[in-house]
């Protein structure tokens, strides 16, 4: 008999910007969890990172497009109503109710094709006892539908826009349904708590660790010199308010203060964010690199003096928790500035790992910036304390241990159900 398989429900797989998702499951595979990947949909970017190519797990794509893939979702659905109609018609109220709230076809792709993953490859995989799902909106759709109509306990982690652009009725039902919820700030945790309203459903903060061996500054840097080399790495996107950052900067310039400034990634606002960039006049400092690899983001650390982010709410709700490019930063002994948005108190404030400022606000991100390179004895106390959090508390190998500890509870506890399953009580406690 095949030993218990986690399958793991991904919007996208492999995806660069979601390389802790690529980690978390290598890291699981090292400990002895076995993984099968279900993607929504195939990569769009024209590399990956090393890590995915060492991941071991079958990776299955579902069909897509609701109305290009239309003829292949149809057939999974019949093969769903006449193979298990108990479940089906189940599966279908539940959808009516959803899409009665929210008026999206969304709702039909998700329980298509969560009955092509079961018809598809469920069916065929009777090892895959679970399934969990990253992010709270489409993949968690996906798994709830597959859950039921496959017999089978689902969960999730949430993370970040899935949650606070997600409509509160179907992520209450999520989490209601589910058996456990994982997210990855205590600032979420505590949102989600409150917002399943008694539901005895655990959720669990469980951070999102970085690689030590692989971010490591190695010695103290020296007190750094001008020009001054500052850094930001980041989807260009409205939450991440490059906006601010660019600000400040100018702030900076018009003081005569020397410095260099690198921006790496890309996103929806890159067209606004390149004028912006020479409307103040910034583009003899300024250096736009695109989306780089994970090695070439490292050397970029290794030569920066300071990281900024200016992150904000979105105009749809949408907001950071812990950005890992931050936590990066601190564990390579570059101190950053960043703003009192969501979770970032949890890793930075109280001179440790840098200075906070209001979101939006350029004037003291400016100052920040000027303390954290001018003063050393404050850049030292900010750096050596970023440094120690990031050993403490993001150290991915210790976090990925209570992530396993976790799956190995559910592979072993909950196997195929004839009907669908109630949410069991965990005995994790809330951290």
């Amino acid at each position: 008999m095949k030993p218990p398989v986690l399958g793991m429900v991904l919007k996208g797989y492999p995806r660069i910007s979601e390389t802790f998702i690529a980690n978390e499951i290598l890291l699981l595979e090292e400990r002895g969890i076995p993984i099968r990947i279900f993607s929504m949909r195939h990569p769009r970017e024209p590399f990956c990172h090393d890590n995915v190519r060492r991941i071991r797990a079958r990776v299955d794509y579902l069909p897509t497009e609701l109305f290009i893939d239309f003829p292949r979702l149809v057939l999974a659905g019949a093969l769903a109503g006449t193979g298990m109609p108990a479940r089906f018609r189940e599966a279908l109220r539940m959808a009516a109710g959803r899409f009665a709230r929210t008026r999206s076809p969304g709702t039909i792709k998700h329980l298509l094709q969560a009955a092509f993953l079961v018809t598809r490859f469920l069916r065929r995989a009777p090892e895959v006892v679970h399934l969990h799902a990253h992010f709270a909106h489409s993949p968690t759709s996906v798994a709830m539908f597959a859950g039921l109509l496959g017999g089978v306990n689902f969960s999730f982690t949430a993370h970040a826009k899935d949650i606070y652009t997600s409509d509160t009725r179907q992520l209450r039902e999520k989490i209601g349904r589910a058996a456990m919820v994982v997210t990855c700030t205590e600032y979420n945790r505590q949102y989600l708590a409150h917002l399943a309203d008694g539901s005895p459903t655990p959720v669990f903060r469980v951070y999102h660790g970085i690689d030590l061996s692989l971010f490591n500054g190695g010695e103290a840097k020296q007190q750094p010199r001008p020009p001054f080399r500052i850094l930001t790495v980041a989807r260009l996107t409205a939450k991440k308010g490059i906006p601010t950052v660019l600000h400040a900067l100018a702030l900076l310039r018009g003081r005569n203060f020397p410095f260099h400034y690198t921006l790496i990634g890309d996103g929806e606002d890159r067209e606004a964010i390149i004028r912006l960039i020479f409307d103040l006049g910034l583009q003899g400092q300024c250096r736009w690199q695109g989306t780089l690899p994970h090695a070439r983001v490292i050397e970029e650390f290794q030569r920066a003096d300071l990281f900024a982010l200016g992150c904000e709410i979105g105009p749809d709700g949408d907001r950071d928790g812990i950005p890992n490019v931050l936590v990066e930063s601190l564990a390579m002994g570059v101190p950053a500035v960043a703003t009192t948005v969501s979770a970032l108190p949890e890793i930075i404030g109280g001179e440790t790992g840098g200075l906070l400022s209001a979101p939006g606000d350029a004037g003291a991100m400016a100052e920040n910036m000027v303390g954290l390179l001018n003063d050393e004895a404050l850049r030292r106390r900010v750096v050596s304390r970023g440094r120690e959090l990031v050993r403490s508390s993001f150290d991915n190998r210790r976090l990925i241990g209570e992530l396993a500890d976790m799956y190995r509870r559910i592979l072993a506890g909950h196997d195929r159900c004839e009907q669908p399953c109630a949410s069991p009580s965990m005995p994790l406690s809330n951290r």
